[in-house]
């Protein structure tokens, strides 16, 4: 009897342990949907991977300064149905983003729309979005 106490308590600490990440996802609260930003430059980096794909790129400033974003996306299966691919973007590609910044006023941002330089536009892949950028 006590050996199935002793099992099911290390049974639910186990549990415990391994749900205590899942519940620790980030949310959205960070960023600014309000304000949404548009930024024109050059991808130094596209990572396709799970739980998010994300964009690094390089944005020149008014003043000259170039700054590098990061831009998270959606995960690659959303992306996938929102018409994404790996080959979306390259390093050297240029791509107008439109983000929600942070809040905290660091060049991060969450991806709502992306126009590459064909002019194809692709979506962030959130659904019922209808959020326009302020310029």
């Amino acid at each position: 009897m006590r050996h199935r106490i002793a099992g099911a308590v290390a049974l639910a600490l186990g549990l415990l342990v391994v749900c205590a990440p899942l519940r620790a996802h980030h949310g959205g609260s960070d960023y600014d949907t309000t304000n949404l930003k548009t930024l024109k430059g050059t991808v130094t980096e596209f990572n396709w991977s799970n739980p998010h794909c994300q964009i690094l790129m390089d944005v020149k400033q008014n003043d000259g300064k170039v700054v590098n974003w990061s831009v998270e996306t959606l995960a690659p299966a959303v992306l996938k149905r929102a018409g994404w691919s790996p080959q979306s973007m390259q390093p050297g590609d240029q791509v107008t983003v439109t983000v929600a910044p942070s809040k905290r006023g660091t060049p991060v941002g969450t991806l709502r729309k992306a126009v590459l330089a064909s002019g194809k536009e692709l979506t962030g892949g959130y659904i019922g979005e209808q959020e326009q950028p302020n310029p």
